[in-house]
């Protein structure tokens, strides 16, 4: 019953987005408006498109990597500690500018413990308002006008819009996939050294590192990590920014979650970007850290005090809160990041039979909570002549038409990749899907029974154990 509310409420809640998002479609701005900061950006993103493309059509929407549940109770009540003022939390005012203090502590000693580094929590941690901000403050602080920022292809929207933000130029390095879907996704979308290498050019200023990555589900190697080392100490200009909110969602023993900055001669180079928005199911509260060296640190927080000053003092006490709780033993296991993986194991197993189902070819991802389906062997009526004011390019890529048609007729959404990807480098996302497994049970087992009762048992595939 409680799950049948939660879903009435984010239903309403998507129907009034919606119905904004057409009206703000419809507002039109002169060409000598806006900055040329933002050529392109106010065009209709996927996101404008799919939503309420699954609204119009009663589709499970698989899209979007938010959860469809409220946040653990542990966190509820630590949002309500930080604003009672029975607790004396006093976090009801500004906050320090660099980070709140107590969350920085929490923070501080979380990193000095993994890392086997000490971590100062007055110089080497800011937040922000979301892992989004600090990497727009970041980018802001860092970039002159026309410096570079490398990006591994598929990557997500929001990379290239700041990167142009701020002045710089994206340029692309894809992960390209071996072609064999039985591979987990840290072997399927491989990184060629050779060519990312060959991206490097004297105006390079920043990498722009995701692992686990969104939205293959890849997690980087320390093999891996150890080569890109290697290439930039040959480019000692390049810095690193690596975001690393899905760090708490790793799922293989023996594949753990490495960070960038605790490679050889990476620290001094390397912000590393994290937030709790997945890990505690609070999206929506957008409390986000960068994490580093003081030089780098200070790029982000310079620019955070002349806009937004500081992240909700609240939020970020919940957080600090929150984060001392996640340690300890939590229904039956070690510790509440334990329960949380394990849960998420299991979604991510139901939707991977739920794709299969489909004669989809799902490559299982050991990190985050996406899963990319190969889809070569679905059949549809593929109209590359269909237009659609977000598509990527003309004619409609093949993926978006699929997703198109899903959401139409079989009623289940799913995110094109084609829109994390430049434009030459487009056809890689043709025969791929990407799908979200942050969603409720009984979500999940919709889709499965949706794309069971259309594709049938001539495309049912073996269920993964």
């Amino acid at each position: 019953l409680a799950t049948g509310h939660a879903l009435t409420f984010y239903s309403t809640v998507r129907k009034r987005i919606n119905n904004n998002i057409h009206t703000l479609r419809s507002i039109k701005i002169s060409d000598d408006l806006l900055s040329p900061r933002l050529n392109g950006l106010d065009r209709p993103t996927v996101w404008h498109e799919f939503s309420p493309l699954a609204t119009e059509h009663g589709a499970v929407n698989l899209g979007q990597g938010f959860p469809d549940w409220d946040p653990p109770e542990f966190v509820i009540e630590a949002m309500a500690r930080a604003t009672d003022p029975l607790y004396k939390r006093h976090a009801n005012q500004y906050a320090r500018s660099y980070a709140h203090l107590p969350l920085a502590n929490v923070l501080a000693e979380d990193y000095s413990e993994r890392w086997k580094r000490e971590i100062d929590p007055t110089t080497m941690i800011g937040t922000a308002v979301g892992c989004t901000n600090a990497l727009f403050c970041s980018l802001q602080g860092l970039l002159a006008p026309g410096d570079e920022v490398l990006l591994l292809e598929p990557a997500f929207d929001i990379y290239y819009a700041q990167v142009q933000m701020a002045g710089g130029k994206a340029v692309y390095c894809p992960l390209r996939p071996t072609g064999d879907s039985t591979m987990d996704a840290s072997a399927h979308f491989t990184l060629d050294m050779s060519e990312l290498e060959s991206c490097i050019t004297p105006s390079t200023k920043v990498l722009l590192l995701n692992t686990p990555h969104n939205p293959t589900g890849k997690v980087f190697s320390s093999d891996e990590l150890s080569q890109i080392a290697s290439i930039l100490q040959r480019h000692p200009r390049v810095k690193v920014i690596s975001d690393e909110v899905y760090e708490h969602l790793v799922f293989e023993e023996g594949q753990p979650h490495i960070s960038m900055a605790t490679i050889p001669n990476m620290w001094e180079r390397t912000l590393t970007l994290s937030s709790t928005g997945k890990s505690f199911s609070c999206t929506g509260w957008k409390v986000g850290w960068a994490i580093g060296p003081p030089d780098l640190v200070k790029a982000m927080t310079a620019v955070q005090q002349w806009c937004n000053f500081s992240a909700p003092t609240p939020n970020q006490d919940a957080i600090a809160l929150s984060l001392q709780f996640a340690r300890k033993p939590y229904k039956g296991f070690d510790s509440y990041y334990k329960y949380f993986l394990e849960d998420y194991r299991r979604k991510r197993k139901l939707l991977m039979n739920a794709l299969t189902s489909a004669g989809m070819k799902p490559i299982c991802p050991p990190g985050g909570f996406f899963i990319m389906a190969d889809t070569s062997d679905v059949d549809f009526p593929y109209d590359p002549t269909e237009k659609t004011v977000a598509m990527p390019c003309d004619p409609m890529p093949r993926d978006w038409s699929l997703s198109r048609w899903m959401t139409q007729k079989v009623g289940v959404t799913a995110i094109p990749p084609s829109a994390f990807y430049s434009t030459p480098n487009i056809p890689m996302a043709k025969n791929l899907l990407r799908f979200a497994f942050c969603k409720g049970d009984e979500t999940i087992l919709e889709a499965h029974r949706r794309l069971e009762d259309h594709f049938g048992g001539s495309k049912r595939g073996n269920s993964v154990t």
